[in-house]
């Protein structure tokens, strides 16, 4: 995500923020509980990227969907045009977009197509008829025209934790600090900004810490701790993907889901380890990183400390066989949910995935459910896939960028913007 920076706004505007959170809702310049509307940064590490969304739970519903034809980076296709949508078990795809209907059915547009998928018997023929009666599938294509784009993956780890620090746990996850502030550049009329993360010091406005001074022994983030956890690295991933389990020594585990950053700029340490001439581009994923740092403890630190960019969690309902929440709001369902940009995409929706299996040229074509969003998911055709729960579901993300073809499927009242 692109941050704005404070030296950068008038002096004028600074001092109306400064007033805002003064006398705000918010004059204690906490963040208010309850779910963000901001992406965790979950930025792919195979091979780096820079980031521009894991997973953020938000209150409010998705906006509704332009109409189709109005948009140009989607064109109108038929079911022909999709490889392999014959193929595909449209059951779980229809079992997942079913899942986003909770949140989807409180939209005019939508309330409809959340009805008759309701009624729709629970067997492969019947989840084929909803789809094709009620939607059409549309072609995605980028600014240029193109319509290839990238596929990644994401996934919910697993770390061993304790709720108190202790010799072998030892390493803190954060909540959300009582004095980060969120700042809606909006109300100063500049509209398509992202919001700003800051602090109020000395009666100025100024950027939050950065990681080194998150991760130090002076810590802002000081008695906010949610867990300890026994690696780092393990710790620093997990802020990537946006959310995960904490094992507890008693057999029991947390669930834990993104909060909020701490507004600083997204720096890739794959790439910076490519850049030092530690790893080639094929080396460089999350498994190449995770080897480099376990062979060299002592250049940890300097490899975290390259990414200023620091995520706060919060702890989530008791884990259960659910995924963890998207940015819908649902429980993500693995190899059905993938995140993208909703810029092009509705959150919701259903999209048919024309890829392949990481490390290989074996087609993966599958009808997915946008259910989330994330800082580097940034185009039109391109999506992070979401692999599931544990150490296979994150071999495979850690190794998926493969080439990808997008098909968004829509209601077709979107086309006529009536409602059945």
């Amino acid at each position: 995500m692109h941050s704005l920076h404070f030296n950068k706004l008038p002096r004028r505007l600074v001092a109306m923020a400064v007033v805002v959170l003064a006398i705000g809702s918010g004059c204690t310049g906490t963040i208010p509980p309850g779910p963000s509307v901001s992406a965790p940064d979950r930025a792919p590490e195979s091979p780096p990227e820079k980031p521009v969304s894991s997973t953020t739970p938000s209150t409010t519903p998705p906006t509704p969907a332009p109409v189709p034809n109005s948009v140009p980076h989607r064109q109108i296709a038929n079911w022909a045009e999709l490889p392999g949508w014959q193929d595909d078990d449209l059951l779980a795809a229809w079992r997942a977009f079913k899942s986003g209907c909770v949140r989807l059915a409180t939209q005019s547009q939508w309330q409809a197509i959340c009805a008759a998928a309701a009624t729709t018997p629970a067997n492969r023929e019947a989840a084929r008829l909803f789809f094709e009666q009620h939607f059409l599938p549309y072609r995605l294509a980028n600014d240029d025209g193109s319509t290839t784009g990238l596929a990644t993956g994401y996934y919910e780890p697993m770390l061993r934790g304790s709720r108190t620090q202790t010799r072998r746990f030892r390493y803190p996850l954060y909540g959300v600090p009582d004095d980060l502030i969120r700042l809606d550049l909006s109300v100063f009329g500049l509209s398509g900004q992202p919001p700003l993360r800051a602090r109020l010091a000395n009666g100025q406005v100024v950027p939050y810490f950065d990681r080194a001074q998150i991760e130090s022994a002076e810590s802002p983030a000081r008695g906010k701790e949610i867990a300890w956890v026994q690696d780092p690295v393990e710790l620093f991933f997990l802020q990537i993907q946006g959310s995960g389990r904490i094992a507890l020594p008693d057999g029991s585990f947390l669930r834990v889901g993104f909060a909020e950053h701490n507004g600083h700029p997204y720096r890739s340490i794959g790439r910076y380890l490519i850049d030092q001439g530690e790893l080639s581009l094929e080396q460089a994923s999350m498994q190449g990183i995770k080897a480099w740092a376990r062979k060299h403890p002592a250049r940890l630190q300097e490899l975290l400390h390259h990414n200023p960019r620091y995520v706060f969690f919060r702890e989530l309902p008791a884990a259960d066989t659910d995924g963890p929440l998207g940015a819908l709001n649902v429980p993500l369902t693995a190899t059905r949910s993938i995140a993208i940009d909703p810029r092009y995409t509705p959150l919701g929706a259903p999209v048919f995935l024309s890829t392949t299996w990481p490390l290989s040229e074996k087609p993966l074509n599958r009808l997915m459910a946008a259910q989330d969003t994330g800082s580097a998911i940034r185009g039109a055709v391109r999506a992070d896939f979401f692999w599931g729960f544990g150490d296979e579901a994150g071999r495979q993300a850690g190794r998926m960028r493969q080439t990808l073809r997008m098909w968004v499927l829509l209601p077709k009242t979107f086309a006529s913007g009536k409602t059945e």
